[in-house]
């Protein structure tokens, strides 16, 4: 079966196989099972695909051949012969494997395949029936139809699982601007020190495809506290072709992993989507840590601990960083002991206040703040601030940015000077004496039309919900600047 597989067809056989799942395991549990089976069936087939290509040219089946080996009675046949406990075939093969091919360790996660209470030996029988219609070789899926695929059933995942996405998956479209912001080139180094599934490193890498260029020349490096997301990051990057990447876990505040010599490692590019105001963390061994250079975050909140290790990430000279936030983060008073300093570093760049719903699962908006180490001259001293809310499409339950909404907003950043009731750039000086409140709307008033000129009903009736939109967007501020100060009792 040598014919080339369609998209359509691989999306539905995937998403087949979390079909025969459901009314066994939750939603939120799909990819700890799906993910690995289909990534040891992709080794499998690939290897033959291998083995036969050797066979046929040489004569004889040469490891050299093969760019992950198969140990025997470790193959996908193997475990499919099996009729009883077929759950520990499965992990008994999974273990072989990332013990014969040590960059594959721990790759196939921590899921209870032995668990027959949550998959009876019928279930697991069934799934390796489904996965054995199909053959994944190369032949048949290329890398980027399979890595397509693969992001396809992240997504899928992510809406069936409901608030359990957000560890392992960040809105594509947001992910897409924030790489374009920063612009990766080749033979950068680029860093997601909450990784997730790794869409953000692989955006970097799609970006350098875009534009013809090498990607084999980008440094990959992620870092991923949850084991099986970490694994699914590996995953991810393996099937998309890249294997010189690094993708650890671990977690990142109380433990980072990367390192030259005595000190952080520093990256030229830095994209995150830290997780929002966590509460379980080391605030008191913060205190004494290098990394605390702006002030100690209250236990509460744990955001401005992850702003502060990615600036202390950065080179000095190309580091450059675009960190997805909800707009808390902006004006919260009990962080501004930390967001004085950080503004007077005049390591901001921008702030860009995006629509709600961009968050998964969540009506919060976001903004991103793209830092910079260095910044040019003519942005030295000064913050653009970019109101993007209204830059947003939403179909049913989803909202996503349009190509039209990111290119006009890398446009405006770009450019870097005002726009009427869209961008604002604003002296350092200025925002300390609004007491170092980076709220958008402080900044970047809507426009306004005084010229008397009669309008369309249509054009009024937009422009009055856009108006709604913004005041309950202003209220909903007010109220949470209010409930930070302890006034809205």
């Amino acid at each position: 079966m040598t014919q080339a597989i369609t998209q359509t067809e691989l999306e539905s056989y995937l998403w087949g196989a979390a079909v025969l799942l459901r009314g066994f395991i939750d939603a939120g549990d799909y990819k700890q099972f799906i993910f690995p089976l289909m990534f040891f069936k992709r080794l499998c087939d690939v290897y033959d695909e291998e083995r036969a290509r050797s066979l046929a040219e040489v004569g004889e089946d040469f490891p050299e051949y093969h760019r992950f080996q198969i140990p025997d009675g470790a193959h996908w046949r193997d475990v499919r012969a099996v009729t009883h406990t077929i759950g520990v075939a499965i992990q008994n093969a999974m273990r072989h494997i990332e013990k014969a091919n040590p960059l594959l360790d721990g790759i196939f996660g921590d899921a209870p395949w032995t668990n027959k209470n949550r998959l009876a030996d019928a279930t697991l029988t069934d799934l390796l029936e489904h996965f054995s219609t199909q053959t994944l070789s190369r032949a048949r899926v290329n890398e980027d139809l399979l890595g397509q695929a693969y992001e396809y059933l992240i997504k899928k995942f992510a809406d069936d699982s409901g608030h359990t996405a957000a560890e392992f998956y960040t809105n594509r479209t947001v992910v897409h601007l924030m790489t374009l912001l920063l612009a990766p080139q080749e033979g950068e180094s680029i860093y997601d020190p909450t990784c997730g599934s790794g869409g953000m490193l692989l955006s970097a890498a799609d970006e350098l495809k875009r534009r013809g260029q090498d990607t084999r020349t980008l440094r990959m490096y992620g870092q991923e506290i949850n084991l099986m997301t970490s694994a699914i990051a590996r995953m991810n990057l393996f099937l998309h072709g890249f294997e010189d990447f690094q993708v650890v876990r671990g977690d990142t505040l109380a433990n980072p992993t990367f390192k030259q010599g005595n000190r952080l490692q520093q990256f030229d590019v830095i994209l995150a989507n830290p997780p929002y105001s966590i509460n379980s963390w080391n605030r008191a061994a913060w205190e004494n840590d290098p990394r605390n250079i702006y002030g100690t975050p209250p236990q509460s909140r744990a955001d401005y601990a992850f702003w502060q290790h990615i600036l202390f990430s950065l080179n000095e000279t190309s580091g450059r960083c675009a960190i997805l936030y909800p707009h808390g983060v902006l004006f919260r008073n009990e962080e501004k002991h930390m967001r004085r300093p950080l503004i007077e570093a005049d390591v901001i760049d921008a702030v860009i206040g995006l629509g709600p719903n961009l968050f998964y699962n969540s009506p919060m908006e976001a903004c991103v703040v793209v830092c910079r180490k260095s910044k040019p001259q003519e942005r030295q001293g000064r913050i653009l601030f970019i109101n993007a809310v209204n830059e947003v499409t939403r179909e049913r339950a989803f909202s996503f940015l349009e190509d039209g909404h990111i290119d006009r907003i890398v446009t405006a950043y770009r450019n870097y000077e005002d726009e009427e009731g869209f961008t604002k750039v604003v002296p350092i000086a200025e925002v300390m004496q609004h007491d170092a409140n980076l709220s958008i709307l402080l900044y970047v008033h809507a426009n306004e039309n005084g010229n008397g000129v009669d309008k369309p009903l249509d054009v009024v009736i937009k422009e009055w919900q856009q108006s709604s939109q913004s005041l309950r967007r202003s209220m909903d501020s007010l109220f949470a600047v209010l409930e930070e100060a302890g006034l809205n009792e």
